[in-house]
């Protein structure tokens, strides 16, 4: 299988994402966030670990690229703790900027800054998760990524460094982070420019963890997906009315703040006002 595919992986209207090529440096997610989807897919998620001979792969597969969009990583982390030794995304990132490709950055780690000095010299974006600004409660959800207060810092190093940054607010649990009024005023104080946002969908893996992790959460959550809830595909939605009025509060808070605003695999495309990914930041990248 090839390391660069065309980023559609749901092969459905729900994903609205622009023309892009996916790369995933690593399999498998070291962050232990208790909401991901992934893996409930992908074979021992927990161990991350680098995809076979990558480097040598990569060299000879973006030799056909010519100035495409790639986005790294959005089946597992561009930077999960792994890469703080072995600096793979680095060498993917060096590789790709020899083709002229527009590079996004897919992380909810404050180790992308390590790699600053790269990213200016190519147009390049970061989507940042910070799913939340209490650091108390993104112990609890994402145990082993860092603090958001770090990857608020993380934003703010990047944009004085001439590199747009998106913030990723997903996904929003009900009770959990669905108010987000502090963390939309601050980044958008940072100079972002655009959010996007979903829902948390259920699986059975990452229901386990978020019961074990929130029991007295998981007891009320329970009824708004599993009686009133709909499913789509291998997923346990929201209801479409709840989903809508969560959706639109961001948007709300991102217009309010002076940001465009995008869902994420909702149904919801008449909110956005702008590609969904954000990759529309990649066109006002201030050169360096």
């Amino acid at each position: 299988m090839n390391l660069l595919a065309t980023f559609d992986p749901w092969h459905s209207a729900l994903c609205t994402c622009p023309l892009k090529l996916t790369l995933n440096p690593y399999t498998g997610c070291d962050h232990g966030c208790i909401y991901c989807y992934a893996s409930s897919y992908i074979f021992n998620f927990a161990d991350c670990r680098p995809k076979k001979d990558l480097i040598q792969r990569l060299k000879r597969e973006a030799v056909r690229l010519n100035g495409e969009i790639v986005s790294i990583s959005n089946s597992s982390d561009a930077y999960p703790n792994l890469d703080a030794e072995k600096e793979l995304t680095r060498q993917c990132i060096e590789i790709l900027s020899e083709q002229d490709c527009r590079i996004q950055i897919l992380t909810k780690s404050d180790l992308v800054v390590r790699d600053i000095d790269l990213l200016k010299r190519v147009p390049s974006m970061v989507a940042l998760t910070i799913t939340t600004d209490d650091d108390a409660l993104a112990r609890i959800i994402e145990p082993h990524v860092s603090l958001p207060s770090e990857r608020i810092k993380a934003v703010e190093l990047l944009i004085d460094s001439g590199i747009p940054v998106t913030v990723r607010i997903d996904p929003i649990i009900p009770l959990v982070n669905d108010r987000q009024e502090r963390l939309v005023k601050k980044i958008a104080d940072l100079g972002v420019k655009h959010v996007t946002s979903s829902t948390y969908k259920v699986r059975s893996d990452n229901w386990k963890r978020l019961c074990e992790a929130m029991p007295e959460i998981s007891e009320k959550l329970q009824p708004l997906y599993f009686r009133k809830g709909e499913k789509t595909a291998d997923y346990v939605y929201l209801s479409r009315e709840l989903r809508l009025k969560l959706m639109e509060r961001v948007r709300s808070l991102a217009e309010k703040n002076g940001m465009r605003f995008g869902t994420c695999r909702e149904g919801f495309g008449d909110l956005n006002t702008a590609t969904c990914d954000g990759s529309w930041v990649l066109r006002e990248q201030v050169p360096r």
